[in-house]
């Protein structure tokens, strides 16, 4: 689990080279409301937190995959990452900041296009 990245990974980086390019600036693995809790890119006088969630670690209905070995330790971490990012969209939503999750898997030019229009 060492070698799994936490951030910049590279759908991650991949979106915000297009982002800056487009002239946004941003904060990297953020906590809008402070704690452990980071968003991968954070638009903060915007409240705009923007989530991008690997289809496996996350789930993905497309293309998560369960796992073969150890599965009784993995599948609970699994949905644990699922209600934890429920959990989170719900904290933020209250605090009244707009939340943004993608998946991995998504077109980076269609994923910038959705943030720049909700910055803009």
């Amino acid at each position: 689990m060492q070698g799994n990245r936490r951030r910049d990974t590279s759908p991650e980086l991949a979106i915000r080279r297009r982002i800056h390019a487009a002239g946004l600036r941003y904060r990297v693995d953020f906590a809008p409301l402070g704690g452990r809790r980071k968003a991968d890119i954070v638009f903060t006088r915007k409240h705009i937190a923007v989530f991008i969630d690997g289809c496996y670690w996350h789930s993905c209905p497309e293309h998560g995959t369960l796992p073969k070995r150890n599965s009784e330790y993995w599948l609970p971490k699994l949905q644990r990452n699922v209600e934890r990012d429920r959990e989170t969209t719900g904290l933020l939503q209250e605090a009244g900041w707009i939340v943004m999750r993608f998946w991995e898997h998504e077109a980076a030019d269609d994923v910038v296009r959705r943030i720049k229009a909700a910055v803009l």
